[in-house]
């Protein structure tokens, strides 16, 4: 094997608490271990997911004791490539945030990259471990760092909004605890495969009440209605970069909790209904709340909850062909997406208001970033032949397949509303005229942060006109989601130690 999987958690956490001791010595080390570090884990995943797709699921059991009783880490087709791509969203976050405002100092630079590197180590930790309560553990993880990072700009806005998410966190962090508390009290196991192995063992009213406090437990994390209340006004507030982090990284650990959570552990009668339903109720009331906004990072985060929507009536279908489609969402939103914020940032970079009003004309003056903005948006809304539409046609194909005509015309109708916000932008930012009196001051982007855009723009491209580049890993990550004998075969049976 060319590594170990708990170093994807090991190193980052390491680096957090080396950065302020080396940044003692040289103050920029505390911008370099970073990306150092993203670099190498996507190095190391990437080539832990080849081994992956070519031998099969690697179980690592800490200390030497194999589950159910020991701690292990499970990266199969569907964690690895999750794994890898958080990893790699890290890299061009980092990337894009090296000096993205000159006027960041050394204590606050110090405080972003050490709070940026938790939130990887605990998303990455969320989908790659066996065990629930390590599962909150690393769930804790990433809401102390997303706290802190909202709260960046120390500002009246960021300090109601972290608070805002600290509250709902706590919350949702309570009621998972009680979730995993039922299911510890009637199993008497913490392990995934082994709670999936026995889960009929536990009494339907157990089980039913454990599933609706996991839902509200995760559903913070994943964004769902009515448990999403923190995101926009966290989106809004947090610098840039920091939206990114949660659109391509928080956001996909919580829903991969919450998929292995309904498609995994429990055997209940109807689950992919719920999704279903959950699903459509988040993508409509997002979609509407995005058409009605004026602040442009708002209408983004809007966006990004509709989307997870989307993604959860994908997984709801429960077939091959639904699950595809769910995972074919999430690895265009995570490119998409942080193409969006990015470019955004860099357009609305001198407003306090940061109001779409405020573009005017800056297609000519920012040509660049502004074209990246018009590509990002034409992906997420599907045209063709971007990245997106092909993951939004897997949607209609699956949902066409299984007769589901509702989900495809509230999808359809859902696009138009996508398609007349995203142009309401684009159409200011290119055939508006520019005014010194009420449009921002342009700030042209420093080139780390042009190629890291330029970069998501390759891939959206590349993946548009060349689907096929991405769909055998997404086959195999479909297949190992639905394989759950097989989960439940590769942890209890395999595995291997840290001690030798």
């Amino acid at each position: 094997m060319v590594g170990s999987p708990v170093l994807l958690i090991a190193i980052p956490l390491l680096a957090a608490f080396l950065i302020p001791l080396l940044g003692i010595f040289w103050k920029e080390l505390v911008r370099i271990i970073p990306g150092l570090v993203l670099g190498y884990l996507t190095i190391l995943s990437a080539s832990l997911y080849i081994d992956v797709l070519n031998t099969g699921t690697i179980v690592e059991t800490i200390a030497g004791w194999r589950a159910p009783w020991g701690i292990n880490l499970v990266f199969s087709p569907l964690t690895g490539f999750l794994a890898t791509l958080m990893t790699f969203i890290g890299f061009i976050i980092w990337l894009y945030s090296y000096r993205f405002k000159r006027n960041v100092e050394f204590e606050a630079a110090k405080k972003y990259f050490i709070f940026l590197m938790l939130l990887v180590a605990g998303s990455i930790g969320i989908v790659i471990t066996g065990d629930i309560f390590n599962q909150f553990v690393f769930i804790e993880i990433v809401g102390i760092s997303a706290y802190a990072l909202t709260a960046f700009y120390t500002g009246r806005n960021s300090a109601e909004a972290a608070f805002k998410y600290l509250i709902m966190g706590s919350l949702s962090a309570s009621a998972l605890l009680i979730a995993i508390i039922l299911i510890y009290s009637q199993l008497g196991t913490l392990n995934m495969a082994e709670i999936a192995a026995n889960i009929h063992n536990m009494p339907p009213q157990y089980r039913v009440t454990a599933m609706i406090f996991f839902i509200i437990g995760i559903g913070v994390e994943a964004e769902i209605f009515p448990l999403n209340g923190w995101a926009p006004d966290a989106y809004t507030e947090a610098p840039g970069p920091v939206g990114s982090a949660f659109a391509g990284i928080v956001v996909k650990a919580g829903i991969y909790a919450m998929v292995r959570m309904m498609f995994t552990l429990f055997d209940i009668s109807g689950p992919m209904q719920i999704l279903i339903i959950i699903g459509m109720i988040t993508l409509v009331v997002a979609e509407t709340s995005a058409l009605r906004q004026v602040q442009l990072k708002r209408m983004l985060a809007y966006s990004s909850i509709g989307q997870m929507g989307l993604v959860l009536v994908a997984f709801g279908m429960g077939t091959k062909a639904g699950v595809f489609a769910a995972l074919f969402l999430m690895l265009n939103h995570a490119i998409i997406k942080p193409l969006l914020f990015f470019s955004g940032s860099y357009l609305v970079f001198n407003s306090k208001e940061k109001n779409i009003s405020e573009m005017s004309g800056l297609g000519k003056l920012m040509p660049f970033t502004a074209a990246f903005f018009a590509l990002g948006s034409f992906a997420i809304v599907g045209l063709p032949p971007f990245a997106g539409f092909w993951s939004k046609l897997s949607v209609l194909t699956a949902a066409a397949n299984d007769g589901l005509l509702l989900i495809i015309a509230i999808v359809l109708l859902v696009s138009i509303v996508e398609i007349v916000y995203y142009f309401r932008v684009i159409n200011r930012i290119y055939f508006f005229k520019f005014d010194k009196a009420t449009s921002v001051v342009p700030h042209k982007p420093r080139v780390n942060a042009l190629i890291a855009m330029a970069i998501l723009a390759i891939l959206i491209l590349v993946i548009g006109f060349y689907p096929d580049s991405v769909s055998e890993i997404l086959n195999r990550a479909s297949e190992d989601l639905l394989n759950t004998p097989d989960y439940i075969k590769n942890v209890l049976s395999t595995g291997q130690s840290l001690t030798y």
